[in-house]
């Protein structure tokens, strides 16, 4: 599976039929010899055990991992989620220790300007630096800040 993630990890940031090729070099050698294995093994081991359960579960999910390799939109983790929910379990925590409500809703506005910044590809210190001089400047014109609206090369 080393070899699948070192795969993924080169073409992580080129179009998805790449990512077919690329992975159409690999399973073609590799998955009927880890599938073999795993049959072999699904007969060696208890199945209440640690490694029969991961057998198993890889048994099951043989289908699935197909269809991975086959599909150039597939991940093979989830990690692109994981990192976009860490910065709510943090906030999470971090919002237990706000004295009062109004704490509360100035902290959860700056997240939400902070995380919209980043999913408009903004720096957020930049983001929000630029907002405060420019409500300075003109508080009315609260349309042209919003981060689609914002274009930070400019200023």
């Amino acid at each position: 599976m080393s070899l699948k993630l070192h795969i993924q990890d080169n073409i992580d940031w080129e179009p998805p039929s790449l990512h077919y090729t690329a992975r159409g070099q690999a399973p073609e050698i590799f998955a009927p010899l880890v599938k073999a294995w795993l049959d072999k093994s699904a007969l060696q081991v208890s199945k209440k055990g640690k490694l029969g359960t991961a057998i198993t579960y890889n048994l099951n999910q043989w289908d699935k991992l197909l269809r991975y390799l086959d599909d150039g939109l597939l991940n093979i983790d989830n990690n692109r989620a994981e990192r976009a929910v860490k910065p709510f379990v943090i906030g999470r925590k971090n919002w237990l220790f706000n004295v009062n409500h109004n704490g509360a809703e100035t902290s959860a506005m700056l997240y939400s300007m902070i995380e919209t910044a980043k999913a408009n590809g903004l720096v957020p210190f930049d983001y929000i630096n630029h907002c405060l001089e420019q409500l300075a400047k003109s508080p009315q014109d609260i349309e042209s800040l919003l981060p689609w609206n914002v274009d930070l090369k400019k200023s």
